[in-house]
């Protein structure tokens, strides 16, 4: 299994959440984030935004459909401007259900 964790612009939130759900991908946690990237913000005018919104989408899922989980991420996040985000890929050795106990490997 596999933890994809994807940072993007919120304005693509709908977007993504849908290319999931038409992949049969439907589990995900999400969270509205502040982040940066290399270009340390952004500046309008006088004023200099050093930290930007962004949407943290965080997903398991089988070895199998990694790849097509983060190709659909990355083609709906996709505006072509910088910070359009950056998707992270890794290992999972156990997930365990709360109210069961159930582990699965």
């Amino acid at each position: 299994m596999k933890l994809i964790k994807a940072v993007f612009r919120p304005e693509r939130e709908s977007e993504v959440i849908q290319a999931l759900e038409k992949e049969g991908l439907y589990a995900m946690t999400k969270m509205d984030v502040l982040g940066r990237g290399r270009q340390r913000g952004v500046q309008v005018g006088e004023a200099t935004y050093d930290e930007l919104a962004k949407v943290l989408l965080m997903i398991i899922v089988e070895d199998r459909d990694c790849d097509r989980a983060v190709e659909s991420i990355r083609k709906s996040a996709y505006t072509g401007h910088y910070g359009d985000g950056k998707v992270f890929i890794l290992p999972v050795e156990r997930v365990l259900t709360i109210r069961t106990g159930e582990a699965k490997l």
